[in-house]
């Protein structure tokens, strides 16, 4: 599940847990008030177990071993390795004895590891 979302489910079933059931209860609810309210916590409690135990959706583990040479030229790019963009995943990055990567000309770019992307 993804952060934002995780959060959001989280505070949303903290405030549906406490909220209306607190107002409902606090006006000498009648029977089905008092079940109404029950309920709702039980869903919002639900709700919030649920959140929490949910792992993160964007873990990447990204490994390079043993990586070939890259060569570009003419404002090309040339990466022996990895190449992602930048927070991309909760995961790590790991390059392991990578080749050369050599770029000619004007813009070009070259890099021999992990190359974090923009």
């Amino acid at each position: 599940m993804w952060q934002g979302w995780k959060t959001t489910v989280i505070v949303l079933a903290a405030a549906g847990v406490v909220s209306t059931p607190l107002i409902w209860l606090l006006d000498s609810p009648d029977a089905g008030q008092l079940a109404g309210a029950s309920i709702q916590a039980a869903v919002g409690i639900a709700a919030l177990v649920w959140a929490l135990f949910q792992p993160l959706g964007n873990r990447t583990d990204d490994t390079a071993v043993k990586t070939g040479q890259a060569r570009a030229s003419r404002g090309g790019r040339a990466v022996s390795g990895i190449r992602r963009p930048p927070g991309q995943g909760s995961g790590s990055a790991k390059a392991e004895r990578t080749g050369n990567a050599t770029a000619d000309g004007d813009g070009s770019n070259a890099a021999s590891g992990i190359d974090y992307t923009r």
